[in-house]
């Protein structure tokens, strides 16, 4: 009977997710996409390999908050290459995420995906706006502790990127049942992102003692000044991703790239779309 009773609450944990964290159902998700990318054809752009899918045709209850689709982030606008919200990454690191997943949920917790699969554009458009040392429109709340000038050097920016691959992700825990996060408006004030949670910006993740893109040694992974709770929340994630085969980088909390990698050698450029996939 205990077993029966354990088995019943984990179906009904499941079923939770499926109400609260897909806002709404697939092909509703998949139209909402397809509406936010540009109506001229794709014919001639690059498209993504038979081996990428769209993370939501392999598992509905991840969450996906794709920061940069939006002008949340620590550029303040849309970046180059998302022309949806939507999470594309390898087959295999979908079908790792989906395992990892299903022991999240039987614990009450869902993951959150910030980014995935980010093309070469994406990068270089990093690249340009870390040069342009006149705009800090968001360097209050992404890194108010580092100068601009120094995001090269001490390894914040970039010319390549592992995302470029399709087997890294951004990502996070939520408790369920999932609370909204409200939007961000731009030109609000901003919070440091290492701040106390409560005063962050708001988002519906476990406490991880920064926010996510927070440029600052207190987003590595294991920085001793992180204790308590935010630890024991940075350590869960760790532990489920890494029984699903996943190795984090130690600089980002949030940063886990699936091993082996599908295409360890090779960066795409190809937009985040579900028009990429070809009509898969």
């Amino acid at each position: 009977m205990p077993r029966l009773a354990a088995a019943l609450r984990g179906l009904a944990v499941a079923a939770a997710a499926l109400m609260t964290v897909t806002a709404v159902p697939s092909s509703a998700a998949v139209g909402a996409e397809a509406r936010t990318e540009p109506r001229s054809p794709a014919a001639g752009g690059p498209k993504a390999p038979e081996e990428f899918v769209a993370l939501r045709d392999v598992d509905r209850t991840i969450i996906q908050e794709m920061r940069y689709f939006t002008p949340h982030n620590f550029m303040g606008v849309r970046v180059t290459g998302y022309r949806a919200p939507t999470c594309l990454v390898t087959r295999d690191t979908a079908r790792a995420l989906h395992r990892a997943q299903l022991s999240f949920l039987r614990r009450g917790y869902s993951l959150k995906v910030y980014d995935c699969y980010r093309p070469q554009r994406a990068v270089d458009h990093f690249v340009a706006w870390a040069k342009d040392l006149d705009d800090e429109r968001m360097k209050a709340e992404f890194y108010p502790r580092v100068e601009k000038s120094a995001l090269f050097r001490d390894g914040y920016i970039a010319e390549k990127s592992g995302h470029s691959r399709g087997s890294t992700v951004d990502l996070t825990l939520v408790r369920l049942p999932a609370l909204p996060t409200r939007p961000y408006v731009p030109g609000e004030p901003l919070a440091a992102c290492y701040g106390p949670k409560e005063v962050r910006f708001p988002d519906n993740s476990l406490d991880m003692g920064t926010g996510f893109d927070c440029f600052d040694t207190l987003a590595h992974t294991l920085d001793p000044r992180i204790t308590g709770r935010q630890r024991a929340n940075r350590l869960l994630l760790k532990d489920g991703l890494e029984r699903a085969g996943f190795v984090n980088y130690a600089s980002e909390w949030w940063h886990y790239t699936f091993t082996p990698e599908t295409f360890p050698d090779t960066a795409f450029d190809f937009p985040v779309s579900r028009r990429s996939l070809g009509g898969r």
